[in-house]
């Protein structure tokens, strides 16, 4: 199972279909292809390497945090 995870955009290239993406402290590529218009500073979901949908701050963090949850209970 794969799970799609809140990433923070930190840089693009100047085609702007891809770059890097913050994943909780790691800087990993993104490809942004599906997405119009993907800036510095979005948050965006990514799944196998590609930005499927955008969201904005307070969705990412909730979300982040919910997942912080289920992984302290020991959930699967």
């Amino acid at each position: 199972m794969c799970l799609a995870i809140p990433v923070r955009v930190i840089e693009t290239d100047p085609s702007g279909e891809a770059g890097k993406v913050d994943y909780l402290g790691t800087k990993i590529g993104a490809n942004f292809a599906l997405i119009k218009d993907v800036r510095v500073g979005d948050w965006v979901i990514v799944h196998a390497g590609f930005a499927i949908s955008r969201l904005d701050e307070k969705e990412a963090r909730e979300t982040l945090a919910m997942l912080r949850e289920v992984q302290a209970a020991g959930g699967s």
